[in-house]
């Protein structure tokens, strides 16, 4: 998708998953939202794969501790 519309839960999820994939250094700013992305962790955690996951957990606790408080 070359556009997504952010009000519509899928294609925000699909957005975030597509930059903790293949998102460049310069690309995580300008396309994440820190609020955002500690509410979607919980679910977006089962959306990416194992490598990304450990990555992002590993990097920012918080999304660590997001996800056990949503359990």
């Amino acid at each position: 998708m070359t556009s997504y519309d952010l009000g519509q839960p899928r294609q925000r999820m699909g957005l975030y998953r597509t930059v903790l994939h293949e998102g460049l250094h310069d690309d995580l700013p300008r396309y994440l939202n820190r609020d955002l992305l500690l509410k979607l962790w919980p679910v977006l955690r089962t959306l990416v794969g194992r490598t990304v996951r450990t990555v992002w957990e590993d990097t920012f606790t918080e999304l660590t501790s997001r996800t056990r408080a949503a359990a």
